[in-house]
């Protein structure tokens, strides 16, 4: 009997570990992801399990970012990848480098599954659902800024309301890493102060194509927006979770739009009907208006007023002109008297008085008024009108 040769444990894996690795460089493999963890640095850790065996999967964060959906327990999926064996623990391990549902009705599944989980919390519900203004000055728009779909709402825009202005956020909108950018985008117009509404979507595709709108962390950015939001996704049939949890749903880019702004050519037309019907009504009530302000003059009351007015108008003439009369004796009289006081002050001015040939006899400053007031051994001063002599009596 041969003697059979003793490993070590480290030479048996380490064995093992190049048989696997070499012979399942690049497979792969089908079946329904369980236990799947979305780790904080970013890695996916997940099991495949078929109905008779497991294995534990890895795929690593530079490599799950181009997975266009997010994992969930109980999707069938089709990975590919290389088997690696992790020697400490002597563990073997499928490294994923790519991930695709395992048809499009693993999809579908999944769809339903989070539009069941969603709608019970509330997500859909009308209560949650903000209104638009009528006549918006600015509307965000998330979308690809090179797709047809935003030159169209452009287009739309232009032809309906060319008084709005539209503000984009190029975003993707297909593959991978598409929903982080929605969310990034309707995050960023909601720190905005100026934006009236957004409107988020893209033109038509397939399911996988429409993918990141069936997203859970866009539908909770949607519903967690204070702007209101119009989803436009796809075709009128294509309907996805983004429409569902937005405030309203639009069967296209385009009819977002539409529904988006006014009509300028129905504003017009209003207005001109407005203005039509307004200058009818005004003229009428005028019309209207004259004709009972003309019965109401001619009435007997407004006669009897007019006549009162009349009476006090001849009142007011005849006290104005007894006033006036009144007036002119009063100033007549002050005339005269000023007249006679005049001639009275005129009367005592010795200037005239002199002038006559009259004279004026001083002793010690004092007029002498009568003969026995003058003292013949004083002297005294003669005032005529144009002169004043001294009389010394002393001879100087």
């Amino acid at each position: 009997m041969a003697k059979l040769l003793v490993h070590k444990v480290s030479e048996i894996t380490t064995q093992i570990k190049y048989m696997l690795e070499d012979n399942f460089a690049d497979i792969m493999v089908e079946g329904e992801i369980s236990n799947f963890v979305a780790h904080g640095s970013g890695h996916w850790y997940f099991t495949l399990k078929d109905s008779n065996a497991q294995i534990s999967c890895t795929m690593w964060k530079g490599l799950n970012s181009y997975v266009f959906f997010t994992p969930e327990d109980g999707m069938k999926v089709i990975v590919r990848g290389r088997i690696t064996v992790y020697p400490p623990r002597g563990n073997y391990q499928l490294d994923v480098k790519s991930m695709k549902p395992s048809g499009v009705g693993e999809l579908q599944a999944a769809f339903e599954r989070l539009k069941r989980k969603l709608s019970d919390e509330g997500l859909f519900d009308d209560r949650y659902k903000k209104p638009l203004p009528r006549f918006p000055n600015k509307i965000g728009i998330v979308t690809a800024s090179t797709a047809a779909a935003f030159k169209d709402m452009i287009s739309v825009a232009t032809r309906r309301f060319p008084l709005v202005e539209l503000v984009i956020y190029p975003t993707r909108v297909q593959g991978e890493g598409a929903a982080e950018d929605i969310v990034d985008s309707i995050r960023k117009f909601n720190k905005r102060k100026d934006i009236d509404f957004l409107i988020v979507g893209r033109g038509g595709g397939s399911l996988e194509d429409l993918w990141c709108f069936n997203e859970e962390k866009v539908a909770r950015a949607i519903f967690q927006s204070k702007l209101p939001i119009i989803s436009g996704v796809g075709h009128e049939i294509d309907f996805t979770i983004a429409d569902f949890v937005a405030d309203l749903r639009a069967p296209t880019p385009s009819a977002a739009m539409e529904l988006a702004t006014p009509d300028i050519s129905d504003l017009i037309a209003f207005i001109d009907e407005f203005s039509y019907n307004s200058n009818r009504a005004i003229s009428k009530k005028i019309s209207d208006t004259s004709r009972e302000i003309k019965i109401a003059a001619e009435s007997y009351g407004f006669r009897n007023v007019a006549n009162k007015i009349s009476n006090g108008y001849q009142t007011l003439d005849g006290l104005s002109y007894k006033i006036e009369n009144n007036t002119k004796s009063a100033l007549k009289d002050v005339r005269n008297n000023l007249s006679n006081l005049e001639r009275t002050i005129k009367g005592f001015d010795i200037s005239g008085t002199l002038k006559r040939g009259f004279s004026i006899v001083r002793q010690n400053g004092i007029s002498v008024g009568k003969g026995r007031e003058f003292n013949p051994e004083e002297n005294f001063n003669i005032q005529f009108y144009d002169k004043e002599i001294e009389i010394n009596r002393n001879g100087k």
